[in-house]
């Protein structure tokens, strides 16, 4: 009996004493895949391990910030830009950084799906050994922050075969790759030629953990030092773990309903509005998801720019949405869902558990909507099933997580999902006048009174419907400092963590 007690008591000191021996590697957990070597596929994870580096950076309130390129600046017509590269650089492979292996790197990443093919490039050369020029068939103003996304790393000319594939991760961040067990783990060191100054740190490590319950319980035990993407009841729980510091903070990120446009159910915009009216927003946001408030539209007011104070707020009025409905011609039926022509009003919702937030919004939603009459059927599958169902027209309505900041610039976001047509945005929707503002937007034309425009537009046609915006969680250890939770989700300070006192 007292051999219990011993060892429960040693238990418990283990998961609250932050006097933990460390091993020497920082080790993160997060619930995103390593799909391989390509920054196309895996670049998110690569940027926050700082493995490899973009010519552009972003801080934390999403201003652009020199990267591998020092300054930047366009010619007079808008139609090349032109990037100074940082001096005395290096790839893991020895090989220095040059123009020409930059205009190598993303020359191939423009030829594949992404921010960066929705631009109007015609050539990125090299003009000698520092400078970069990018060419462009029409002046195209957010081509910096296009260059800042994780898909637009720079790789070693060694890192591609013959024919363009990524091989090997060869990047110049200050932790080097050693080993790439896909899709689940890697593990770095410290380079010791990084421009930046050897980081303090020698080891890190990446672990891909699915589900939310399990990378808390690596928080709490020790067994992770950085851990990403807490569930609601897990990050309650952890404030009260003494060995963690849990930290939250909002990011340019929606959680949003997917609207298939041309369902018979929902091609009138009236029909989506009173699915939207049927959310209480405010409810699931702060008794579900713990976060301060619901979305009222799009866009959080973290990005000024772009959160209009001009359009009238979406609301919670389950009345008023049954109310739509009945003049659409929809009637309740013998079981309380709503039928118009002999079909029921019934849908399948779309969602996936890699943010652990999604099945659980998913329950309460699919009961907010019984409550007007909508029949509600979650399907809880592979994040990879939005964009394949959106393509073969398959998809209801989806519950899902959009970044606006993939780049710092939500443009590029809405250049590739809503103007006019996207696999995370709109489906089956289209306005003129939306894409007439967002490609004017691109080319450096308009500004707050366009934005604004756009952001109604979205608020009255409802192809999406905005639920909550987002907070980013993380649990850290107390063995190390310097970690940083970024709103715009880069960095987590690795190159700058060091191990406590």
């Amino acid at each position: 009996m007292l051999s219990r007690l011993l060892a429960s008591a040693a238990l418990t000191a283990a998961l609250t004493s932050p006097a933990l021996a460390h091993d020497g590697t920082v080790d993160v957990i997060a619930p995103f895949e390593i799909k391989g070597t390509d920054p196309a596929t895996s670049g998110n994870v690569f940027i926050k391990m700082d493995l490899a580096e973009t010519l552009v950076n972003a801080d934390a309130q999403g201003r652009l910030v020199p990267g591998l390129a020092t300054e930047w600046s366009p010619s007079e017509d808008g139609l090349e830009w032109r990037f100074l590269l940082r001096e005395g650089v290096k790839f893991h492979d020895g090989t220095p950084l040059d123009a020409e292996a930059a205009a190598k790197a993303l020359t191939i990443a423009s030829g594949k799906p992404g921010l960066l093919e929705t631009a109007p490039i015609t050539e990125i050369a090299a003009d000698g050994e520092r400078t970069l020029v990018v060419r462009l068939s029409e002046p195209f103003a957010p081509l910096p922050a296009f260059l800042s996304e994780y898909r637009s790393l720079i790789l070693a000319p060694a890192a591609y075969d013959a024919a363009g594939k990524v091989t090997a991760l060869i990047g110049t961040g200050a932790y080097r790759l050693t080993k790439l067990a896909a899709p689940l783990r890697l593990d770095a060191v410290a380079f010791a030629d990084y421009w930046g100054g050897t980081p303090a740190i020698e080891k890190a490590s990446y672990q891909a953990v699915g589900r939310a319950e399990t990378r808390a319980l690596m928080a709490e035990s020790g067994d992770a030092d950085y851990v990403f993407n807490l569930d609601p009841a897990s990050l309650a729980r952890l404030k009260g773990v003494d060995s963690l510091d849990v930290l939250s903070v909002p990011t340019p990120r929606a959680l949003l309903i997917k609207v298939n446009a041309g369902h018979p159910a929902l091609k009138e915009p009236e029909a989506r509005r009173a699915l939207s009216m049927a959310i209480d927003r405010e409810g699931l946001a702060h008794a579900i998801l713990r976060y301060p408030a619901g979305a009222d539209q799009m866009l959080p007011p973290s990005l000024a720019e772009w959160h209009s104070k001009t359009v009238a707020p979406l609301i919670h009025d389950p009345e008023g949405a049954r109310k739509i409905l009945a003049d659409l011609g929809w009637t309740p039926g013998t079981d309380g869902v709503l039928t118009r022509d002999g079909n029921r009003f019934s849908l399948t919702l779309l969602t996936y558990p890699d943010r652990p937030e999604l099945p659980l919004s998913a329950a309460v939603l699919q009961q907010m909507f019984a409550e007007i009459g909508v029949e509600v059927t979650i399907d809880s599958t592979n994040s990879s099933e939005v964009p394949v169902r959106h393509a073969d027209g398959s998809l209801d309505i989806a519950l899902f997580a959009r970044n606006f900041a993939l780049v710092p610039d939500p443009i590029g976001t809405f250049l590739t999902d809503y103007a006019p047509v996207g696999d995370w945005g709109a489906m089956n929707w289209d306005n003129p006048e939306f894409s007439g503002i967002i490609r004017d937007l691109a080319h450096g034309k308009g500004g707050q009174a366009e934005r604004d425009r756009a952001i109604g537009i979205i608020q009255t046609e409802l192809p999406v419907i905005p639920v909550a915006w987002y907070q980013q969680t993380a649990a850290i250890s107390k063995h190390i400092t310097g970690a940083v939770l970024d709103p715009y989700e880069r960095s987590i300070g690795l190159k700058d963590m060091r191990w406590a006192e």
